[in-house]
Protein backbone atom coordinates (compact mmCIF):
# COMPACT_ATOMS: atom_id res chain seq x y z
CA UNK A 1 0.00 0.00 0.00
CA UNK A 2 1.47 3.78 -0.97
CA UNK A 3 -0.97 6.09 -0.44
CA UNK A 4 0.09 10.36 -1.41
CA UNK A 5 -2.09 13.07 0.33
CA UNK A 6 -1.56 16.62 -0.25
CA UNK A 7 -1.97 19.21 2.26
CA UNK A 8 -2.33 23.21 0.80
CA UNK A 9 -3.17 26.54 1.65
CA UNK A 10 -2.07 29.49 2.40
CA UNK A 11 1.71 30.57 4.55
CA UNK A 12 0.89 30.69 8.16
CA UNK A 13 -2.78 28.39 7.97
CA UNK A 14 -0.38 25.29 9.54
CA UNK A 15 -0.54 23.44 6.22
CA UNK A 16 3.12 22.30 6.93
CA UNK A 17 2.21 21.10 10.28
CA UNK A 18 -1.26 19.01 9.07
CA UNK A 19 1.51 17.39 7.03
CA UNK A 20 4.42 16.69 9.61
CA UNK A 21 1.68 15.98 12.35
CA UNK A 22 0.06 13.51 9.93
CA UNK A 23 3.81 11.89 8.43
CA UNK A 24 5.19 11.84 12.15
CA UNK A 25 2.06 9.68 12.92
CA UNK A 26 2.29 7.35 10.44
CA UNK A 27 6.38 7.24 11.18
CA UNK A 28 4.96 6.34 15.04
CA UNK A 29 3.12 3.13 14.01
CA UNK A 30 6.01 1.94 12.04
CA UNK A 31 4.79 3.02 8.48
CA UNK A 32 7.81 4.25 6.22
CA UNK A 33 6.88 8.34 5.06
CA UNK A 34 8.01 11.16 3.47
CA UNK A 35 7.29 14.23 3.80
CA UNK A 36 7.66 16.94 1.22
CA UNK A 37 6.60 20.64 1.77
CA UNK A 38 7.38 23.40 -0.71
CA UNK A 39 6.51 27.09 -0.09
CA UNK A 40 6.89 30.30 -2.05
CA UNK A 41 9.21 32.57 -0.97
CA UNK A 42 6.68 34.83 0.72
CA UNK A 43 5.60 32.39 3.43
CA UNK A 44 3.17 33.88 4.99
CA UNK A 45 0.27 34.69 2.93
CA UNK A 46 1.79 33.20 -0.16
CA UNK A 47 1.16 29.25 -1.14
CA UNK A 48 2.24 26.50 1.13
CA UNK A 49 1.77 22.95 0.31
CA UNK A 50 3.27 19.43 1.32
CA UNK A 51 3.19 16.06 0.14
CA UNK A 52 3.09 13.05 2.19
CA UNK A 53 4.05 9.48 1.08
CA UNK A 54 2.83 6.60 3.58
CA UNK A 55 3.62 3.26 2.79
CA UNK A 56 4.48 -0.74 4.29
CA UNK A 57 7.16 -0.76 2.16
CA UNK A 58 9.88 1.17 0.78
CA UNK A 59 9.17 4.66 -1.10
CA UNK A 60 10.69 5.74 -4.22
CA UNK A 61 10.09 8.56 -4.43
CA UNK A 62 7.76 11.63 -2.05
CA UNK A 63 6.50 12.93 -5.36
CA UNK A 64 2.84 13.00 -5.52
CA UNK A 65 1.45 13.33 -9.02
CA UNK A 66 -1.58 11.83 -8.82
CA UNK A 67 -2.35 11.26 -5.41
CA UNK A 68 -4.81 9.34 -3.08
CA UNK A 69 -5.90 12.23 -1.10
CA UNK A 70 -5.84 16.30 -1.28
CA UNK A 71 -6.98 18.98 1.77
CA UNK A 72 -7.21 22.36 -0.02
CA UNK A 73 -7.63 25.48 2.78
CA UNK A 74 -8.15 27.79 0.37
CA UNK A 75 -9.78 28.67 -2.88
CA UNK A 76 -6.31 29.02 -5.04
CA UNK A 77 -5.82 25.26 -3.68
CA UNK A 78 -8.56 23.94 -4.98
CA UNK A 79 -7.95 25.11 -8.64
CA UNK A 80 -3.96 24.01 -8.57
CA UNK A 81 -4.90 20.65 -7.40
CA UNK A 82 -7.93 19.34 -7.50
CA UNK A 83 -7.18 17.89 -11.29
CA UNK A 84 -3.97 16.17 -9.88
CA UNK A 85 -6.29 14.10 -7.23
CA UNK A 86 -6.30 10.69 -9.29
CA UNK A 87 -10.15 9.68 -9.82
CA UNK A 88 -11.62 8.03 -7.30
CA UNK A 89 -9.65 10.35 -4.40
CA UNK A 90 -11.09 12.50 -1.72
CA UNK A 91 -11.11 16.26 -2.02
CA UNK A 92 -11.20 17.49 1.27
CA UNK A 93 -12.19 21.25 1.24
CA UNK A 94 -11.95 24.42 4.19
CA UNK A 95 -16.06 25.12 3.12
CA UNK A 96 -15.13 28.32 5.15
CA UNK A 97 -12.39 30.16 2.34
CA UNK A 98 -13.36 28.13 -0.86
CA UNK A 99 -16.39 29.93 -2.12
CA UNK A 100 -16.61 27.74 -5.69
CA UNK A 101 -17.76 24.00 -6.25
CA UNK A 102 -14.77 21.81 -7.70
CA UNK A 103 -15.58 20.92 -11.64
CA UNK A 104 -14.88 17.13 -10.93
CA UNK A 105 -17.64 14.82 -10.60
CA UNK A 106 -15.15 11.34 -9.92
CA UNK A 107 -14.15 11.98 -6.73
CA UNK A 108 -15.50 12.46 -3.03
CA UNK A 109 -15.92 16.05 -1.78
CA UNK A 110 -15.96 16.74 1.52
CA UNK A 111 -16.34 20.00 2.99
CA UNK A 112 -15.64 21.06 6.72
CA UNK A 113 -15.64 24.53 7.46
CA UNK A 114 -12.25 24.25 9.51
CA UNK A 115 -11.86 28.36 9.36
CA UNK A 116 -15.67 29.12 11.24
CA UNK A 117 -15.12 26.19 13.39
CA UNK A 118 -11.76 27.45 15.01
CA UNK A 119 -13.09 31.21 14.86
CA UNK A 120 -16.02 29.36 17.32
CA UNK A 121 -13.19 28.08 19.20
CA UNK A 122 -11.90 31.25 19.68
CA UNK A 123 -8.47 31.10 17.53
CA UNK A 124 -8.74 30.56 14.04
CA UNK A 125 -5.44 29.58 14.09
CA UNK A 126 -6.42 25.76 14.92
CA UNK A 127 -8.28 25.36 11.76
CA UNK A 128 -5.42 23.54 10.05
CA UNK A 129 -5.97 20.64 13.31
CA UNK A 130 -9.62 20.53 12.87
CA UNK A 131 -9.08 20.06 9.17
CA UNK A 132 -6.60 17.43 9.77
CA UNK A 133 -8.88 15.57 12.39
CA UNK A 134 -11.79 15.47 9.88
CA UNK A 135 -9.01 14.49 7.54
CA UNK A 136 -7.79 11.60 10.11
CA UNK A 137 -11.39 10.14 10.59
CA UNK A 138 -12.09 10.07 6.62
CA UNK A 139 -8.53 8.40 5.29
CA UNK A 140 -8.17 6.65 8.50
CA UNK A 141 -4.01 6.89 7.25
CA UNK A 142 -3.52 6.60 11.13
CA UNK A 143 -4.66 6.10 14.59
CA UNK A 144 -6.38 9.37 16.19
CA UNK A 145 -5.66 8.19 19.39
CA UNK A 146 -2.36 7.52 18.83
CA UNK A 147 -2.46 10.86 17.67
CA UNK A 148 -3.66 12.29 20.54
CA UNK A 149 -1.45 10.66 22.77
CA UNK A 150 1.76 11.49 20.97
CA UNK A 151 0.65 15.07 20.36
CA UNK A 152 2.45 17.22 22.68
CA UNK A 153 5.79 14.39 21.08
CA UNK A 154 5.24 15.52 17.68
CA UNK A 155 4.01 19.47 18.19
CA UNK A 156 7.24 19.81 20.32
CA UNK A 157 8.45 21.79 23.41
CA UNK A 158 7.60 24.98 21.99
CA UNK A 159 4.30 24.38 21.47
CA UNK A 160 3.33 22.22 24.73
CA UNK A 161 1.09 25.38 25.99
CA UNK A 162 -0.94 25.19 23.21
CA UNK A 163 -1.67 21.15 23.51
CA UNK A 164 -5.02 21.39 25.50
CA UNK A 165 -5.75 24.16 22.19
CA UNK A 166 -4.35 21.98 19.69
CA UNK A 167 -6.08 18.23 21.25
CA UNK A 168 -9.31 20.23 21.20
CA UNK A 169 -9.25 21.14 17.79
CA UNK A 170 -7.98 17.77 16.55
CA UNK A 171 -11.55 16.28 18.57
CA UNK A 172 -13.75 18.85 17.22
CA UNK A 173 -12.48 18.28 13.47
CA UNK A 174 -12.98 14.17 14.27
CA UNK A 175 -16.15 14.36 15.45
CA UNK A 176 -17.45 17.53 12.41
CA UNK A 177 -17.86 13.91 10.35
Amino acid sequence: MLIKTVFSGFGGQGVLSMGYCLAYGAMLEGKNVTYLPSYGAEVRGGTANCTISISDEEIASPVASEPEFVVAMNQPSLIKFQNQLQSGGLLMLNASLIDTSPTRGDIEIVEVPATRLAEEMGNSRVANMIMLGSFIKMSNLVSFEMLMEHLKEILGEGKTRLLKLNKDALTTGYNYI
